[in-house]
């Protein structure tokens, strides 16, 4: 079968070298993943290699599932704040292994598949109020970007709970070891200008700006370290720059985390609420960017719908349970998907194209795996913009509705948990609503939501 029939170019109005060029623009503006989410993964203690070789293989499986049952041009990869929940809440947090993590993965992605199927995902979206909805993007982008600081210790501990970086600030926070300007202060100041070229980067609108911005600064970096600016030092966790290329483009194994499920001392209903929120976070981040995405193509219908819906959140839930499977957190539809439909990008192909282009970055790991954290921060923080501008959306004029859309936005950053702004933005939501009598037409689901979150706060 050709990729005209398989693919209804000409029906959509496109060709294979447009739909080819947009797959490749797709995977330019998104690979920084690649880099991002083994730094990310790897502080919950999971292998950073193996981790890089699940993130390609998981992107490959899901995209290529968009290609097929759904033939839209989106791509997918393990999401950016779902793998901030997985390391920093669920395991750094609450204490949970990642092994325990990579379980709740699985299981989201199995109810997300039967929810696809089942076309249950309508009921449990329509619950949801449109601020609440906008406020859970919001607050994710604020602890992403807070991450971002934070990894690149822009952000330390201190006595006022953090504060700027200073060398003096952050020795006091190691055991016994003395940091230097020539590791830890060298590479703060890089992060620094990673942020300020990303973000020039993203306002002159070149492709795969965020991809650029981490090889750049990891670029610099490079020549700091030839020029003796930049001094590694392994007992800091400041590790040489230059890619190892000694076993040559060898795969890293999937060995230390392929398959690693474990339920080991998570209660039952804690274990839900695990669960829950990944699913949460997981539905209206994929149903909004295929929506959002879908209207700049103009592909949705005359009721603004999007047809082929169901295969595309089926893809996602495949990439999902497969990227489990494989050792990496949650699989979603990339918003970055919109610069390759900015390019022409209409149908399968396109993601078809971008699904190999995923495949082949796996021969190229001793360069990914070489990217410090510092470099990718910068990323993190502009992806903390973007998500950042769903604000303007939320409806604060209206105290019944802005209230809780805050606290949800609010409690995200500043108690370190995607899963606790989602619990307190549901709860006062409800009990605004229901005590003031302001909204009588709260749907059930959002009130069951709410005394189950109660009850954890309870029995927790």
């Amino acid at each position: 079968m050709s990729l005209e029939k398989f693919f209804h170019l000409k029906e959509n109005h496109t060709d294979a070298k447009t739909e080819i060029m947009a797959g490749i623009t797709s995977f330019m503006t998104m690979a920084y993943i690649l880099a991002v989410n083994p730094n990310i993964l790897s502080a919950s203690g999971m292998d950073h290699g193996a981790v890089f070789t699940a993130t390609a293989v998981a992107s490959f499986i899901g995209t290529l599932c968009m290609a097929l049952f759904a033939n839209y041009p989106f791509a997918l990869a393990p999401g950016m704040g779902l793998n901030a929940y997985f390391a920093y809440t669920v395991v750094l947090g609450m204490g949970y292994s990642w092994q325990v993590a990579l379980a709740a993965v699985l299981t989201e992605g199995l109810v997300f598949i039967a929810l696809s199927i089942f076309n249950v995902r309508e009921a449990i979206f329509n619950a949801i109020p449109f601020n609440l909805k906008k406020a859970v993007s919001v607050g994710i982008g604020l602890f992403i970007a807070f991450i971002g600081l934070q990894n690149a210790k822009i952000v330390i501990s201190s006595a006022t709970l953090v504060s700027l970086f200073s060398l003096d600030g952050y020795n006091q926070t190691l055991n016994g070891l003395t940091a230097s300007f020539q590791d830890v202060g060298i590479t703060v100041l890089l992060a620094v200008i990673g942020v300020i070229i990303t973000a020039i980067l993203v306002v002159k609108n070149i492709k795969g700006n965020i991809l650029w911005g981490i090889l750049i600064t990891w670029g610099l970096g490079i020549i700091c370290q030839l020029a003796g600016l930049y001094v590694p030092n392994g007992d800091l966790g400041f590790y040489s720059l230059l890619p190892d290329f000694s076993n040559g483009f060898s795969v890293p194994s999937l060995a230390p985390i392929f398959g690693k499920f474990s339920l080991d001392g998570v209660p039952i209903l804690e274990f839900i609420v695990i669960v829950f929120a990944f699913l949460f976070v997981d539905i209206f981040d994929t149903i909004g960017t295929l929506i959002g995405v879908a209207s700049k193509a103009d592909m949705l219908d005359e009721e603004g719908k999007l047809p082929r819906i169901k295969g595309a959140l089926l893809a996602d839930a495949v990439g999902t349970t497969a990227g489990a499977v494989l050792g990496t957190s949650t699989v979603t539809t990339f918003v970055e998907s919109a610069s390759g439909v900015s390019e022409g990008g209409r149908t399968g192909l396109t993601s078809l194209t971008t699904a190999v282009l995923f495949l082949l970055s796996l021969f190229l790991s001793p360069i990914f795996l070489a990217i410090p954290s510092f470099a990718t921060a910068p990323a993190l923080i502009i992806v903390g913009f973007y998500m950042l501008g769903a604000v303007t959306e939320i409806d604060f004029k209206d105290p019944s509705q802005g209230i809780p859309a805050f606290i949800c936005i609010a409690a995200m950053p500043f108690f370190y948990s995607i899963s606790e702004g989602i619990s307190m933005g549901v709860v006062s939501y409800v009990v605004i609503n229901l005590v003031s009598g302001k909204d009588k037409k709260i749907n059930p689901v959002m009130i069951i939501l709410a005394v189950l979150f109660i009850l954890k706060y309870i029995f927790m």
